[in-house]
């Protein structure tokens, strides 16, 4: 099965479970080709298929709740229970039991792209030094979550700073087709159903978020 069955199969699956917005998958599909980093954001179903073979030597190790489809945009900023700032990873949708080099592997081939990208600044041997050094360091934390109004003063100045400047946002924002046809019922008696019924562009429905940082990935 090459990608392009792959893609159709796993979209039909799709279209059988939930409502897919053809516009968007069509989106979607334009921005695949963009570059092998968004390529690879769009097409975890690929990569499930791929992994265990091309990374053989890697697939028998212990399982845990992974991510999935991990990558170095899957990382960001929200408020906990008591309203604190708090940092770390944010699209868990496709977690599941899977051998932990998988989540290793592919953060640290995301973080390749990106840094291929220009988006990046790190060398190939600097980003999979800080994966491997902040996976380490979460298992002997416990998992303690960045609270950054107590630790990591750098990264709470960062996303305060980008969630102030709205620039982004609204360039981000206008530049998505416009919507047409009318408004679901369900979203006229309750908007905020609406938008929590709402998903990535990556499933073939829109989403509306703040720009993606690249930032966190190393320890302060």
């Amino acid at each position: 099965m090459d990608v392009h069955d792959a893609t159709r199969s796993y979209e039909d699956w799709l279209a059988r479970r939930t409502r897919v917005v053809s516009a968007d998958l069509r989106l979607k599909h334009e921005r695949m080709a963009e570059s092998a980093f968004v390529f690879l954001r769009g097409t975890f179903y690929r990569w499930a298929q791929q992994w265990p073979d091309a990374c053989s030597d890697l697939a028998d190790a212990p399982r845990v709740l992974a991510v999935g489809d991990l990558h170095v945009e899957n990382f960001g900023t929200w408020r906990d229970a008591e309203g604190r700032l708090v940092w770390g990873l944010n699209d868990i949708d496709e977690a599941w039991r899977l051998p932990y080099t998988n989540d290793l592997t592919r953060l640290a081939a995301s973080a390749l792209l990106a840094t291929r990208a220009g988006h990046l600044a790190l060398s190939a041997r600097e980003a999979c030094d800080a994966i491997l050094e902040g996976y380490r360091r979460a298992f002997e934390l416990g998992g303690r979550p960045f609270v950054l109004a107590e630790r990591h003063g750098w990264l709470r100045a960062l996303a305060l700073g980008d969630l102030r400047d709205p620039t982004k946002f609204w360039e981000r924002l206008d530049a998505l087709p416009a919507a047409r046809g009318n408004v679901p019922t369900g979203v006229r008696r309750d908007p905020a159903a609406g938008r929590a019924r709402s998903r990535s562009f990556f499933h073939g429905t829109r989403r509306l978020d703040r720009p993606s940082s690249f930032a966190g990935l190393l320890e302060d």
